[in-house]
């Protein structure tokens, strides 16, 4: 049972369930309200960020009131007994002294503790899309000033109500393929943006209960929905306050996605090409922290060693951006906080780069998660982006950077090469490296650029005939929002397939548009990269350190399948992780450090 039991709480709920019993006082707070180091979800409401915020002795007029008892004197008239002749009562005036409470005013000096801000260095919605943590807050007023971490530099305090409170953002709309031979099924939690608790921070998914309103469907004990038959369903997603819904739909055709591969592959005359294991490491390292001393100061150029024309200086990859280090501040452990510069897949748009990052070792997980970050390249320096984490820009330097970048929330990647962009959004085919190409659906994943928060997720199936002969595709590239071309390998039948996949609404058509009677790699290395040059109508497959060149045919300037020439790099082991194109332009990415080059001379 992942997300049933309400009971469990996290160590961070736990710690700020007991923090929450602290009443403001004259007594600094920083020590004994430190917490676990958790991620924060900024909000709409834009708060002021400070410096610091200590306790300093002041010394202040006090007005005090004391009361003393103050004697005085009043005239009275007393009778006299005696009455006079004519009848009448005689009176005497005498003194008679009284007694009253006098209140006096008086002022003093007295040394007090006061809280007292330091610099106001800008304000919290410059960090609305930035990567936000927070270990330790101090109380101010019966209010929560938390010290914050932006995109991993420690900047400064902030009110709580600067986050987003008890709030829960999911997809507002998942549809599914319907797949008879789907053994697995929608895992609910890939709906997820964020859900946050009382106090801004983000909750574990496995936390959030998650429960399905259907006639047709159900939710299993492990949070996944069947897609074998059609419905609809209302998933409800609630973790203490926070509550959000999202329709899930699965289609009505159970032959959607049934195609066929019928294309004759176009045979190659390679020689047999090998490369070197991911397993033998990159000779180049990168650390999760930076320093002068790490910064990489100058640029990496490598030309082709050899190609299919045997011209040594057929292509040259050159860098034009240096990653920063990491997105997240120091002792960032679990996933969900980490935002690792272990880039696994890029996309240009335009001058928009946007980039898969998961931790090390993750891609190869079933459900593999990690962040998007999104780079606005007019804005970008070479150099200076690897100092993000840092202290040692300067502070309105790292600001105009920070303005640049946007971190998604934690989601589902799949292994992280299956990313394309459009204008408006990126998208994400997020499938298992290792699933041994079974019949179960494939999910693509839909973000807004605009907030980097998901908006739509549809899964869709192709089968070659039936379940028997399915077609999961691990890599990618993203056309227009209703186009994907994909790639295949079929190693029994050692070749590569490409694929047209077109969407209309929610229903999605396939096509084998080409094929090539080649593993291109004979010692059965996986591919890197893939993508199509829309300029030249070619593709582009990248394995460790070869870059091969395929002719696509889409427009007719090619012939589908055809292999036009191949270019091997000598990166010094370090493996190409991503490919993309716009325009005539060609890029690929390199980790130990993560870098993005661009391909040159690649036409000749």
């Amino acid at each position: 049972m992942r997300r049933f039991a309400l009971g469990m709480m996290t160590s961070a709920a736990l710690m700020a369930g007991l923090a929450s019993q602290v009443q403001a006082s004259s007594k600094d707070y920083s020590k004994s309200t430190k917490t676990d180091l958790v991620t924060k979800i900024m909000g709409n409401k834009s708060y002021q960020v400070y410096s610091s915020l200590k306790l300093e002795e002041v010394t202040k007029k006090v007005k005090t009131k004391t009361k003393e008892k103050k004697k005085y004197t009043v005239k009275k008239k007393v009778a006299v007994k005696k009455k006079s002749k004519k009848g009448k009562t005689k009176y005497k005036t005498v003194k008679q002294v009284k007694y009253k409470w006098v209140t006096k005013t008086a002022y003093k000096n007295v040394k007090k503790k006061e809280w007292k801000f330091g610099k106001k260095l800008t304000s919290s919605a410059d960090f609305r899309y930035a990567h936000v943590q927070s270990k330790s807050y101090k109380v101010k007023g019966g209010k929560r000033y938390y010290y914050i971490y932006v995109d991993g530099r420690p900047v400064g305090y902030v009110n709580e109500k600067a986050f987003a409170l008890s709030k829960a953002n999911v997809v507002s709309q998942v549809s599914l393929v319907n797949n008879p031979s789907d053994s697995v099924g929608f895992n609910a939690e890939d709906a997820i943006n964020y859900v946050t608790d009382q106090h801004g921070s983000l909750v574990d998914n496995d936390s959030v209960e998650i429960s399905c309103k259907s006639a047709e469907l159900n939710i299993s004990d492990t949070g996944y929905v069947s897609s074998r038959k059609a419905g609809t369903a209302v998933l409800t997603f609630k973790y203490g306050k926070a509550k959000a819904t999202s329709k899930l739909t699965v289609r009505g055709d159970a032959k959607e996605g049934i195609s066929s591969a019928d294309v004759t592959p176009v045979k190659t005359d390679l020689p047999e090409i090998e490369t070197w294991s991911a397993n033998d490491g990159a000779r180049l390292s990168s650390s999760s922290t930076i320093t002068s001393k790490d910064a990489v100061s100058s640029s990496h150029k490598y030309w082709a060693t050899k190609t299919m024309s045997g011209n040594a200086k057929g292509a040259d990859i050159e860098t034009i951006f240096y990653h920063p280090a990491v997105l997240s501040a120091p002792g960032s452990s679990n996933l969900e906080a980490k935002v690792s510069s272990a880039v696994q897949g890029i996309d240009f748009y335009d001058n928009d780069l946007v980039t898969s990052n998961l931790d090390l070792g993750q891609a190869d997980n079933w459900e593999a998660r990690g962040h998007m970050v999104y780079y606005n390249m007019r804005k970008v320096k070479k150099y200076n982006w690897q100092l993000i984490p840092s202290k040692m820009l300067s502070f309105n330097t790292w600001l105009s950077y920070i303005k640049n970048i946007k971190v998604s929330p934690y989601m589902k990647l799949g292994h992280g090469q299956s990313v394309g962009s459009t204008k408006k959004y990126v998208y994400v085919l997020a499938n298992w490296n290792r699933s041994k190409n079974w019949s179960n659906s494939q999910e693509l994943i839909r973000v807004k650029k605009s907030t980097m928060e998901i908006d739509k997720i549809w899964t869709f199936k192709v089968w070659n005939g039936s379940a028997k002969y399915p077609r999961i595709f691990l890599n990618a590239d993203v056309i227009d929002d209703n186009t994907l071309l994909a790639l295949f390998h079929n190693a029994s039948k050692h070749r590569y397939e490409y694929w047209k996949i077109s969407r209309s609404g929610d229903s999605f058509k396939a096509k084998e548009v080409g094929a090539t009677g080649s593993d291109l790699i004979s010692n059965s290395a996986e591919v890197q990269g893939f993508v199509w040059n829309s300029a030249y109508d070619v593709y582009y497959i990248a394995f460790n350190d070869y870059l091969f060149k395929i002719g696509a045919g889409l427009d007719g300037k090619t012939d589908a399948g055809k292999l036009l020439n191949y270019y091997k790099f000598d990166t010094g082991r370090r493996e190409f992780e991503g490919l993309s194109s716009y325009g005539p332009e060609l890029y690929l990415n390199l980790n130990h450090p993560t870098e993005t080059l661009k391909v040159n001379h690649i036409t000749k």
